[in-house]
């Protein structure tokens, strides 16, 4: 079970909202947000509602001015607690959006898909067991996304157009 404290302001000042789950708009609830606190588990924050755009993976402590240098200036608008998966691993990656393209499947993780694979770019993927962090380029570098159980055809649909991901990670003891 995780927990993030949301505040308005930064430094843990102004109005604040607790969540014990994902929260696809905080608008509801805060009119910004600007800092938080994790005091249990591990969760995605967006830069948009219903988790679209920029993202990032914030982990137990404190984030007091931290959105601004994660590049979050416009503060956190959703947020994702992820629950940790026990078991296998398996994601298949498309060169092409829709899932076409080269395809490859991972089970562990991979710092360079162009050198492991020959592949220029992912541009969609299918998970098929655990979470995964996509990362913009090699060695688990640049913007981030998170993926779940399921297809995800276009990574443009989830707000992030022009991205293309290079390496991947599997989310096994981050959270802890």
């Amino acid at each position: 079970m995780g927990k993030i404290i949301l505040f308005e302001e930064r430094n843990f000042q102004g109005r604040s909202y607790e969540c014990m789950s994902d929260c696809a708009d905080m608008s509801s609830y805060l009119s910004r947000c600007q800092s938080c606190r994790v005091e249990s588990g591990c969760f995605m924050i967006y830069e948009r509602p219903n988790f679209m755009g920029n993202q990032h993976l914030l982990r137990r402590g404190e984030y007091p001015d931290y959105l601004n240098l994660i590049g979050l200036s416009s503060g956190i608008k959703s947020c994702r607690m992820i629950s940790m998966h026990r078991g296998q691993f398996r994601i298949k990656i498309f060169e092409r959006e829709n899932l076409s393209g080269q395809m490859n499947e991972l089970i562990d993780d991979c710092d360079n898909i162009t050198e492991r694979f020959g592949m220029s770019e992912c541009l969609s993927c299918q998970v098929m067991e655990g979470n995964w962090l996509l990362f913009e380029h090699p060695n688990l570098r640049g913007k981030m996304l998170f993926v779940r159980p399921g297809e995800h055809r276009s990574f443009r649909e989830m707000g992030l157009s022009n991205t293309r991901f290079m390496s991947m990670k599997r989310i096994t003891d981050l959270c802890q």
